[in-house]
């Protein structure tokens, strides 16, 4: 294929039709830098936005590095076709009406793949999408308005919206855009393809995602590798989920996971960070652009306020960022510089003893975050007066007392304001050419701040490949209790004793065999607690004849009775056909949809990744040992999730979702009380 740079960044443009939406093309390229040659071309115009048109492409008096094509979708597979040909090393595909739209145009999967059979080796941008803008180069191929200028470095976003990126570029928050790139259909190039390019530019500092889906698994993971071999860090917002993840299913797992719970462990995977709004997009990247990534969320904090100090405190601990006590040597110093009259603590209240002294403020924000703190960021909140109103000289004074400290110290630094609107784009930007992070909006900084922190893909090593859903469209049953314990059994998964009985005399006896006490469960019955299909602790053959009798079930499952309970968890795993196998680890039982307390990783994950969610969920106590409670055998959970990934990966063609509800965890051991699999035959 054509590389992308020269699309990215072309000597000579062509833009073919003559519709408003081209006039605006060459419009925006020309106000947005562009000093080479633009090439309009229309049949009959003479002129389109304000340059000399051509007739056709054979008229051209050179072979365009790129190109706008803004004609109907029939002609636009044509004009790719011929630009192909001339040598084009890339086009925008502006129409629509293409594999978006097969629900009203049965012809659209077709038209695409036309579309991208003529365009052969020519990289095509689309269709159904805007195209680009290179703040960079001065490039705009874009039929529309943006609010972009031109930057030496900056940060480049992909987003599958093209009025999302046009909201994007009109930020006043100080964030330095250096490409901004609409992916439409992905038809020939994907949003991966599009983001190791921009990466492989040493211009750009890092990336921000805004993804509606991910059609391209292993391609997604192949930018994540890239993105982690250059240094540079990705950030995504997502959006949309997958209808076939949340189908309907038998499994409590299903209700809990599906396409956001698989979104959430990839992007965690690899290494990407995950925000909710677009303006933590906006804050993060700004982040992420000064310092690559945190090193950890553990912050210092300064304001001459309180209230601000309290709201940074409480806000701090909903966005998962730590405030670590001072240390010796900080107090030392901030004493030091602040006098016997301030309470010192983190966040901190400075008061306004040193306010308009610019050397103590230094002092008092060097003191604070003084390199042996090891500190994520250093956070200066701050928030200036009105500039239609006010002068603030003074407010300048804390921008450069925070920038020495970073000088000083080594410790990245960033000035929060209290309200977005406290840190005006004027002095957001000069923050950011002083070396200092402008965060404007306090909840949003420290979401941006927890999501900044630099995750490495894998820990210290590239993850292995995702495993993906292999064909698996096919009708699935549900296996009964039994044979999905066999299958568990025959992976290494510990379960009871068990023997299925067609009657309740033969269950009583069955019961004899194995030893009372005994659990008694009717088959074929997903949810048995609420069906009534479950009694345990049965102590005689009497009791399990009469539990038998009064069961909605037709055959019985009878097992040893699980004593000696430490926690019972669930551990479940669906098919996503966006990122793969899901599998969800978290609290059991009966209270498992009511509490919801999981976390779910992708298959395959490794022991590690098992123990670091297994610790992650609020009742992971319940696992280590509660108030002078036994811990439960760690190992042998975690063992049990690693079997269960072995019969994920023995049977990925036909798999729908497993389900072990609950596994009972224990000093000793775990054993897998209840099954379900769903599974193509």
């Amino acid at each position: 294929m054509s590389p992308l740079s020269r699309f990215f960044s072309p000597k000579a443009i062509t833009v073919i039709g003559g519709g408003a939406w081209c006039e605006a093309v060459v419009r925006q390229c020309r106000a947005t830098g562009f000093t080479g040659p633009i090439w309009p071309v229309h049949p009959k115009k003479s002129e389109v936005g304000g340059e000399p048109a051509y007739p056709d492409l054979a008229s051209l008096p050179g072979v365009p590095d790129a190109a706008f094509i803004g004609v109907n979708r029939e002609l636009t597979v044509k004009m790719a076709g011929d630009l192909s040909r001339m040598g084009c090393g890339g086009a925008v595909c502006f129409a629509a009406g293409f594999s978006e739209a097969v629900s009203e145009l049965a012809d659209g999967d077709d038209l695409q793949a036309e579309l991208v059979e003529a365009a052969g080796e020519m990289r095509v941008l689309g269709p159904n999408c805007y195209g680009i803008v290179n703040a960079l180069d001065g490039v705009a191929l874009w039929p529309d308005r943006h609010g972009m200028s031109p930057v030496e470095s900056g940060v480049a976003v992909i987003g599958q919206s093209s009025n999302v990126l046009i909201n994007l570029t009109m930020q006043r928050r100080g964030l330095p855009l250096a490409a901004v790139v609409a992916a439409g259909n992905q038809a020939q190039t994907s949003m991966s393809d599009l983001g190791i390019a921009l990466l492989e530019n040493p211009r750009i500092t890092a990336l921000g995602l805004h993804i509606e889906g991910i059609s391209d698994l292993p391609a997604f993971e192949a930018l994540a590798a890239r993105a982690a071999e250059l240094g540079k860090p990705i950030v995504a917002l997502r959006v949309g989920s997958s209808e076939q993840a949340q189908a309907a299913a038998v499994s409590h797992t299903a209700s809990l996971t599906g396409s956001d719970a698989g979104a959430r462990a990839l992007l965690r995977r690899l290494g990407i960070a995950q925000v909710e709004t677009p303006t933590e997009l906006v804050e993060t990247l700004k982040i992420l652009h000064v310092t690559g990534g945190l090193r950890s969320a553990r912050i210092a904090s300064a304001s001459c306020s309180g209230g601000e100090a309290s709201l940074m405190a409480d806000m701090g601990e909903i966005a998962g960022v730590a405030y670590p006590a001072l240390t010796d040597t900080q107090k030392t110093g901030l004493r030091a510089a602040l006098g016997p009259k301030v309470a010192l603590a983190n966040p901190l209240d400075y008061n306004t003893y040193i306010w308009g002294d610019e050397d103590a403020l230094t002092a008092t924000f060097t003191a604070l975050c003084d390199a042996g703190a090891a500190l994520g960021l250093g956070c200066v909140v701050v928030d200036y007066p009105r500039d239609d109103r006010f002068d603030a000289p003074d407010y300048d004074q804390v921008l450069r007392a925070v920038a020495k400290t970073r000088d000083a110290t080594g410790t990245p630094m960033a000035m929060v304001s209290l309200l977005a609107e406290g840190l005006p784009e004027p002095v957001a930007r000069r923050a950011l050419e002083m070396g200092v992070v402008p965060l404007c909006g306090m909840g949003d900084a420290l979401k941006a701040i927890r999501a900044a922190v630099a995750v490495p893909p894998g820990g210290n090593a590239r993850p292995d490949p995702v495993t993906l859903p292999l064909n698996g469209s096919g009708a699935a049953r549900v296996f009964s209790e039994a044979e999905a314990k066999a299958l568990l059994s025959g992976v290494g998964v510990r379960v009871p004793g068990s023997g299925r009985a067609a009657d309740a005399a033969t269950a009583a006896e069955t019961a004899a065999r194995i030893g009372f006490p005994v659990v008694l469960k009717g088959e074929g019955i997903a949810h048995k607690t609420e069906a009534g299909a479950v009694v345990l602790n049965l102590a005689s053959a009497q009791e399990v004849s009469d539990a038998a009798a009064g069961m909605p079930a037709e055959s019985f499952l009878v097992e040893e009775m699980i004593t000696g309970t430490v926690a019972e968890l669930i551990l479940g795993v669906t098919r996503d056909p966006a990122h793969g196998f899901v599998l969800t680890l978290g609290l059991g039982g009966i209270l498992t949809e009511l509490i919801r307390d999981t976390a779910s990783v992708l298959i395959p994950a490794s022991r590690d990744d098992i123990a670091a969610a297994l610790q992650s969920l609020r009742t992971a106590p319940l696992l280590t040992g509660y108030r002078g409670r036994p811990g439960a055998d760690m190992d042998a959970i975690i063992d049990t999730a690693m079997a269960l990934q072995t019969l994920v990966q023995d049977n990925a063609s036909a798999l729908h979702e497993i389900e072990i509800n609950p596994l009972i965890c224990r000093a000793t051991d775990a054993v897998a009380a209840d099954a379900l699999i769903r599974m193509e035959e």
